[in-house]
């Protein structure tokens, strides 16, 4: 099981090496990806909050990355916490996400970003429910569910 810790360190001092790696030009992705997705996952940005239906859709499942594929959380991980964007306590696995110190916006965060394609997905915060203690809120168009 991860911790706060753990994320600090490889934010701080490199992330686990990733299963694979996809690269493509921004001009690939973008002709791959709706507008709103390409606009999260290349271009940094966040989803209104409330604007999806996955924060309060708890089915089993899987969470893979929308532009890659690769596996980011199983739905046992999920827990409603209140702030508009899907959250989980833990990854699928250390290796599928990276994290990176974010300062944007007179904020110190850390920014989860998917360990294959460097699609942002969102922050990790160390305020999530027991026993990580961890809250990864995530972007729903960022993730595609699969069974």
């Amino acid at each position: 099981m991860l911790t706060w810790q753990d994320i600090l360190e490889f934010a701080h001092n490199g992330n686990p090496t990733p299963p694979r790696r996809v690269e493509k030009t921004p001009l690939e992705w973008q002709r791959e990806l709706a507008q709103d997705t390409f606009y999260v996952t290349r271009q940094k940005g966040t989803e209104r909050p409330h604007s999806s239906d996955s924060c309060t859709l708890f089915e089993p499942g899987k969470y893979a990355c929308v532009c890659c594929d690769n596996l980011l959380f199983d739905a046992d991980e999920k827990f409603d916490s209140g702030t508009g964007w899907p959250s989980f306590t833990q990854p699928s696995s250390a290796e599928s996400i990276a994290y990176i110190a974010d300062t944007s916006h007179g904020m110190q965060r850390i920014e989860a970003i998917c360990n294959v394609c460097d699609a942002h997905l969102g922050h990790v915060f160390p305020d999530g429910p027991p026993p990580s203690g961890l809250r990864y809120c995530m972007n729903a168009v960022a993730m595609k569910k699969c069974d």
